[in-house]
């Protein structure tokens, strides 16, 4: 029997293991149970999520201590996690209400919607209840069955998130529970029974599920990938300010966020006083295991691998001539646990139009907020943006011209809120924006004209 085990990213500790589902075997038993669970009154279905919700508030310690042990970010960090679990089921029933609820059009005409079917989900590891969850509240709600794989990096998060979706009275057909690897995912995605897949993850698996999915229009497909996010500081009067709110965007999670921060655009010339205030608050930045004391900003990033791959793309940057401010340091070299890296790429060709998931921002001076906004845009994402400084008119500007789903002033790129839509353009998603728009996704309209008796005659055209 082949088994799938998940370790501790901050002590390489074995943390949980479990064999290997199957995808076809989860696909049916979804498929069978969803009938049943589609015709339940939207009542029975709300008050379900709502217990699911208690039960995460109550098991919030355990859920946050298992989170952070799997995924190695500060027990803190991992708490709000909870927070936005157990906050989205009274989202979802709002967005629920205002965008799929039922409809009286007049003329004896309704609108209502009807739920898929069966739904697969795959989920990420940097935020293993939060994101899937995102999905799964929403799909549950409007009557879909779903199928959930979590990121074979943090399996154990995934586990309990369906355990208390089942203690809750979600029925063990309509939550499923699909433990593997990339083989397991690929049999999920392709399988003929599913409705539909919903997805966040990076844009390199994204785009092969599109084109998986290109010679089946009816299935839906939800895809929310990642950003090369730029963040511009432009006459920012707050120095200090404005480097709390770069250090948050750029570093928070390890830089393991679709929405952080990559790229630091400057005026060239302007720049010195930021810098001093940004390199001040990067050396005071703890590093360190969830739950040292005192508490850590930032913890590793998932796995060795991963760690591997950042040190190779930043010695890329200082190859190709790359000004090192900060540099992305390995102080244990067998764990995974890099420092937070500032690089100054303005003179480097051709860079890159990667998303580098870790705790890596490129600066790049400009000189004029003309070119700001052309660098800003020069990438294939969309996802988010951020101006720090300026006044009203310079933001309008800013978001007249920026190319995200995401565009905020004086705040960070990341930490959007799931009341609002969540997605963006390009290779960031396919225009199916998730958190509060994932309503939308989850379900698809009927429109029927009704009267309570046939009564018709035709007058014109007959012999």
């Amino acid at each position: 029997m082949t088994m799938l085990i998940s370790h501790e990213p901050a002590t390489g500790a074995e943390l949980w293991r479990a064999p290997v589902g199957d995808a076809e075997t989860e696909v049916a038993a979804a498929r069978a149970a969803f009938p049943d669970w589609a015709r339940r009154p939207l009542d029975e279905r709300i008050a379900v999520l709502r217990r699911f919700a208690d039960l995460a508030r109550e098991r919030k310690e355990l859920f946050a201590d298992l989170i952070a042990r799997e995924t190695g970010k500060p027990l803190w960090e991992a708490r709000t996690e909870i927070d936005a679990v157990v906050n989205k089921v009274e989202i979802s029933i709002r967005a629920h209400q205002e965008r799929i609820g039922t409809r009286d059009l007049g003329a004896g005409a309704h609108l209502r919607h009807k739920p898929h079917g069966v739904l697969a989900v795959l989920g990420p590891y940097n935020f293993p209840a939060h994101l899937p969850n995102g999905h799964m509240v929403p799909a549950l709600l409007a009557g879909n069955a779903v199928v959930f794989k979590p990121s074979e990096k943090t399996p154990a998060s995934g586990e309990m998130l369906i355990r208390l979706y089942r203690e809750a009275g979600v029925s063990d057909g309509v939550a499923r529970l699909l433990i593997g690897g990339p083989a397991e995912g690929r049999a999920l995605s392709a399988h003929q029974d599913i409705d539909g897949l919903l997805f966040t993850g990076s844009a390199r698996t994204g785009l092969a599920l599109n084109r998986q999915f290109a010679d089946t229009p009816e299935k839906i497909l939800a895809l929310e990938m990642g950003g090369n996010n730029p963040i511009l500081v432009w006459n920012a009067a707050d120095a200090a300010a404005a480097a709390a709110l770069i250090v948050q965007s750029a570093y928070m999670t390890a830089g393991q966020r679709c929405t952080a921060a990559r790229r630091l655009i400057v005026q060239d010339g302007a720049e010195g006083p930021l810098l001093r205030a940004l390199e001040g608050l990067i050396d005071r930045l703890i590093l360190g295991a969830p739950h040292d004391e005192p508490a850590p900003f930032m913890g590793p990033v998932i796995d060795n691998d991963a760690a591997d791959a950042l040190i190779e793309a930043f010695l890329s940057l200082v190859e190709r001539g790359g000004r090192v401010i900060h540099p992305l340091d390995r102080p244990d070299a067998n764990r995974p646990f890099v420092t937070p890296a500032l690089i100054d790429v303005t003179d480097v060709p051709d860079r890159p139009d990667a998303e580098l998931f870790g705790p890596v921002l490129q600066l790049v001076r400009v000189p004029d907020f003309d070119a700001a906004i052309a660098e800003a845009n020069d990438t294939r994402y969309g996802l988010s943006a951020s101006l720090i400084g300026g006044d009203q008119a310079l933001f309008d500007r800013f978001w007249a011209g920026a190319r995200a789903g995401i565009v905020n002033w004086n705040r960070p790129t990341n930490g959007a809120s799931s009341a609002a839509p969540f997605g963006g353009i390009g290779l960031s998603g396919n225009h199916r924006p998730s958190a509060y728009y994932a309503a939308d996704y989850v379900a698809y309209p009927v429109v029927s004209t009704e009267v309570d008796k046939a009564e018709a005659s035709i007058t014109v055209g007959l012999r």
